[in-house]
């Protein structure tokens, strides 16, 4: 197996040991070196940091073939996360979140605003999301060329616990739409077949909140993971209740995200 490079970022909280439990649940299946990141606003705090991570890391059984090392950056987690991961050149951020309550259902969670600074791929936890094996990927594909931006690292994930991938996408009633629907999901079909990645397809009825639907599906089939592409055509993204409504669904399943605004020259 190759070495890959995972980011989990830690604010000393309970969901911080949740998005490392499940750091270290992929790290069963795939060989991984993983940085612990945590962020200070100012550097005077650095060293009492750096004490804190020893600490949680000292606590942790590694799976074989798996590291795990402090990083302590100075930044703004909520804009500098991106940088942080380039910079590291990681294939993966894991985080956890506290979901969204009050003014953030408005304004947007702390999650969707790292998300949104960052070209590498997020995996979402909530508190009490289960670590199961991922056997059945859920992925929603919409008519925009950028919903496909997820599909092939929907795809790995799904490969590297022995899984496949739905996807799941809504009925199109005008038939220049359906047209384009069809092309979408033939170039989802193409790809995974000439990977080797197994998958289904569903079309869901065109009436109701995509959002509740996919839930119902993913609850159905007991799907482990959520995988989507965020975008948003709107000036203010912040405002898009689809990526926040599924990062914090009601079923608790971790959720794989990219950014497909900066994450498009990567894929697809």
């Amino acid at each position: 197996m190759s070495k890959n490079l995972y980011i989990v970022l830690h604010d000393f909280t309970e969901i911080g040991d949740t998005a490392l439990s499940y750091a270290l649940h992929i790290g069963k299946h795939v060989h991984t070196d993983i940085l612990l990141l945590h962020v200070v606003d100012e550097a005077k705090k650095a060293v009492a940091a750096k004490v804190k991570l020893d600490a949680i890391i000292q606590k942790q059984s590694l799976p074989e073939g798996v590291t795990l090392s402090p990083l302590i950056k100075t930044g703004n987690f909520l804009e500098d996360t991106g940088n942080f991961a380039k910079e590291a050149k990681a294939q993966l951020v894991i985080m956890g979140t506290h979901g969204a309550l009050g003014l953030q259902k408005v304004f947007g969670s702390h999650a969707m605003k790292v998300i949104r600074s960052c070209e590498v791929p997020f995996l979402v936890v909530q508190k009490g999301t289960p670590l199961k094996e991922i056997k059945k990927v859920i992925v929603p594909v919409d008519l925009t060329k950028e919903s496909l931006q997820i599909v092939n690292i929907a795809g790995d994930m799904a490969n590297i616990f022995g899984g496949h991938v739905h996807i799941l996408y809504e009925k199109q009633t005008d038939e220049r739409l359906a047209m384009q629907m069809k092309t979408r999901i033939h170039i989802v079909k193409t790809n995974y077949e000439e990977r080797g990645i197994q998958a289904d397809y569903f079309i869901l009825d065109s009436k109701g909140s995509f959002t509740k639907k996919i839930e119902k599906h993913a609850k159905a089939e007991a799907a482990e993971l959520l995988a989507f592409a965020y975008h948003s055509e709107s000036l203010l993204p912040q405002f898009d209740a689809f990526g926040q409504s599924l990062i914090t669904n009601s079923l608790k399943l971790p959720t794989m995200v990219v950014n497909s605004k900066l994450a498009s020259a990567l894929y697809f």
